[in-house]
């Protein structure tokens, strides 16, 4: 799961062709934002994520926000922390593609699959289970960063 978050900020951050094209990266000054909150068509905070879309704090926050989350996931610590960030996250980009609209705002198909569950809903629920099972206890370093003084203090930085 981690991956899933790191190959996204890696993509965005260089342009590998992929979700974001070559030259278009955010190096080469290209934003993580811009698109895919530009093209916002449908849902409560259309005109908000338009306004989101490409500005600096939106782009540092999301980008930090994909790279935190996946070193988290990946090493298996803080991850209530990455849980909580990458479901407000998932959230953010679930109301952004609002599925429930059957239409977008020009009178479209939205082409939706499911008014309800779709990947962000999905990867939601599997960083909640990652968090409450510990699995960086058994498959990362969870172990280990438990017994930081500071984690030990504060439960909620497991």
């Amino acid at each position: 799961m981690g991956f899933v978050f790191l190959w996204a900020f890696l993509d965005k951050t260089f342009g590998f062709g992929y979700a974001t094209a070559s030259g278009k990266g955010w190096v080469d000054g290209g934003s993580p934002t811009e698109g895919f909150l530009g093209h916002v068509a449908v849902g409560p905070m259309e005109s908000t994520f338009h306004s989101w879309a490409g500005a600096a704090w939106a782009d540092w926050l999301f980008m930090l926000g994909l790279l935190g989350i996946g070193l988290a996931l990946v090493a298996g610590v803080a991850l209530r922390l990455a849980a909580l960030a990458g479901t407000v996250m998932m959230a953010l980009m679930w109301v952004a593609e609002w599925p429930p609209a059957r239409h977008l705002s020009d009178g479209s198909a939205s082409m939706s699959t499911n008014p309800f569950v779709d990947y962000h809903v999905i990867y939601a629920v599997v960083l909640v289970a990652l968090a409450a099972a510990s699995a960086g206890d058994a498959f990362g370093l969870g172990r280990l960063w438990a017994r930081l003084p500071l984690v030990r203090d504060h439960g909620w930085l497991r």
